[in-house]
């Protein structure tokens, strides 16, 4: 059983796309103050076909197919607004490039937009809760730990999850609970559909007699590392062992997969390496004008099996970080490093660096030699991470509220590079890549 709503993106994507099939007639209709003909439907309805695939496109990369962004429906229509404005430029864009369509609909874009912004903020806020996604199952939650209770705590607040756990049960404490009576009883008196249990948990074989029965009643047992893997998009550490690498890592050859993502790299490495080339003239400007010291810096870093890289990157800092994690008021940054690290302008040099070999695009980003040295000792299977080779930018990276500048922040940053070790396939680079693209144009980077 999945513990989230699959069918709703589908469902959003085909509410969606009718949306703005529906926009274009009203805006036809609005604009030229009748019903749109026939001749005048079919003129418009070749390009804008395209740009409905292009805007679907940009709406997930603006996250609105994502199961926490959807939630939110106060953040709602300003995010449609946002995307919408965006999706109108890029027509804007198509239309001046391409005029072999014949139309240049400069007023029927302003209104497409005002109605196909109406359209879907009434879609999404007014029209899919009705589709009863949030309708949700009774469980009970059998486990310990942080994790557990993050899991309990993130399922019962967020409705778009199937599952709401009416109970839960501390192993740890399990000496002190009448099983049968207490939990079991209450599964049948609450309509509980769904167990979530920890059944790696040493006092777990204790209590599975008495769930037993429960299969008979059609209640379901799922295991509670799988679906927090699957509500957080990380692995949780208190599950990893040697046993979970065994289980879950397989580094034998993926021929396909790994010659297509060193193709692209190389592509578009290529291609950015040179469009960023327009960037290198003023950087060395700002950074000589504001204190005249080196514009580049080369930084040892861990590279895949551990071997040491240096990677090239425009000098952001008056010191070394060495060892030491920077923080967002460090006063070993420079004013232009400020915002070179913000806009991750800093890193355009490290487009060389995949292009010869030492980075990818997409991966765990690589560590200075002090720090991932002094991590490797302080956090267990860390050095696991560089088995592959590192990337510019990472699952990690996408996730994260905050760059790691303290341990725990890199503990789960690590849960997120196992993630991404064990799921590592050309979608989920596609994914990493178009989130990475979407951070860079918001100056959210970290």
């Amino acid at each position: 059983m999945k513990i989230l709503n699959r069918r709703e993106p589908i469902i959003l994507f085909a509410g969606d796309l009718m949306a703005f099939s529906i926009a274009l007639w009203v805006a036809l209709a609005l604009r030229y103050g009748a019903v749109p003909s026939a001749d005048l439907l079919a003129q418009h309805w070749a390009p804008f076909s395209f740009l409905f695939i292009l805007w679907i496109f940009v709406f997930f990369v603006a996250g609105l197919y994502e199961k926490h962004t959807l939630v939110f429906k106060g953040k709602l229509p300003s995010l449609i607004l946002n995307t919408q404005v965006a999706n109108s430029l890029l027509a804007v864009v198509f239309f001046y490039l391409l005029p072999s369509f014949g139309i240049t609909p400069k007023i029927v874009l302003v209104v497409y937009l005002v109605v196909s912004f109406l359209l879907i903020v009434i879609w999404r806020v007014s029209i899919v809760p009705r589709f009863g996604f949030r309708n949700r199952e009774n469980a009970i939650l059998i486990g310990a730990g942080d994790e557990m209770q993050e899991l309990k705590e993130e399922m019962n607040g967020n409705e778009r999850y199937n599952l709401k756990f009416v109970s839960s049960v501390n192993l740890n404490q399990l000496d002190g609970i009448a099983f049968q009576e207490e939990v079991v009883e209450k599964i049948y008196s609450e309509g509980v559909t769904s167990v979530v249990i920890d059944l790696k948990h040493e006092k777990a074989d204790a209590i599975l007699p008495s769930l037993y029965n429960l299969i008979f009643s059609n209640v379901r047992f799922l295991d509670m590392y799988k679906v927090y893997e699957e509500v957080f998009d990380r692995v949780p550490l208190s599950l990893v062992g040697y046993n979970w690498f065994l289980e879950n890592i397989s580094f034998s050859p993926h021929t396909m997969y790994d010659t297509l993502k060193r193709m692209m790299d190389v592509a578009i490495a290529s291609v950015l390496g040179i469009v960023s080339l327009v960037f290198y003239p003023f950087v060395f400007v700002a950074i000589k004008l504001e204190d005249g010291g080196h514009v580049f810096i080369t930084q040892e870093r861990i590279g895949a099996g551990n071997r040491i890289i240096k990677l090239w990157k425009f000098r952001s800092m008056r010191g070394s970080d060495a060892g030491k994690w920077v923080t967002e008021g460090d006063d070993r940054i420079t004013r232009v490093g400020k915002f070179l690290r913000k806009s991750r302008i800093d890193e355009l040099p490290q487009l060389w660096n995949i292009i010869r070999g030492d980075l990818s695009l997409i991966g765990p980003r690589p560590d200075i030699v002090a720090m991932g040295k002094k991590l490797a000792d302080e956090l267990p299977y860390y050095t696991v991470r560089n088995l592959i080779k590192p990337g510019l930018s990472g699952w990690a990276q996408i996730k994260q509220d905050i760059a790691p500048h303290s341990l725990e922040e890199t503990r789960e940053r690590l849960a997120y590079d196992l993630y991404y070790l064990k799921n590592r396939s050309f979608i989920l680079d596609l994914t990493i890549a178009l989130k990475t693209m979407k951070t860079l144009l918001s100056r959210t980077g970290k």
